[in-house]
């Protein structure tokens, strides 16, 4: 096939086929990696062809009010980190992986680390969350010097980090 059949081809997906944006560009990718790649031939850039609209979704928001209902409906843990969710902007890998020495309760501050595109962050500590989150640290430090009494092994740590300090997955912090 030469430039009009692949712009036609890839036209056709977008106006007959009403496929997706994504799959309009994989499409794309792919006859570019078959013709550069395996024939050893370059498309000139496809001028003139009829992209599928990227979908636009609305994102769904809720209101103060099933806010509070959901809130409600939560109780221990689970209500802690949905608050910690709702009240920090945080996403729930990062309330999940989130690490004693990442709070910081004199600054009200929660340092994210390894986030959306392995970027750290740092985010507010809510007021309101400050005691359950230090309640909660509180119970988890008691399971802590039990599992150390056990010799119970400590916990995961990324990347070389274990190897470097060996202690590290034993430790509180």
């Amino acid at each position: 096939m030469g430039v009009a059949e692949v712009k036609a081809f890839l036209t056709d997906l977008a106006v007959n086929g009403k496929v997706s944006a994504a799959t309009q560009t994989q499409a794309l990718s792919a006859l570019l990696f078959l013709y550069r790649e395996v024939l050893g031939m370059d498309l000139p850039w496809l001028d003139g062809l009829v992209r599928a609209k990227p979908s636009q979704r609305i994102p769904t928001v809720l209101s103060v009010g099933e806010v509070q209902r959901l809130m409600a409906c939560l109780d221990g843990v689970l209500a802690l980190m949905a608050r910690l969710l709702y009240g920090t902007g945080m996403r729930l890998m990062e309330c999940i992986r989130l690490r004693v020495k990442d709070v910081d309760f004199d600054r009200h501050e929660i340092t994210i680390r390894q986030g959306k595109g392995g970027k750290d962050r740092i985010t507010m500590l809510p007021q309101a969350l400050a005691l359950p989150l230090h309640a909660q640290l509180e119970k988890v430090r008691a399971v802590y010097d039990m599992d150390r009494e056990n010799r119970v092994p400590g916990v995961e740590m990324p990347d070389a980090i274990a190897r470097k300090y060996p202690k590290a997955p034993e430790t509180w912090a």
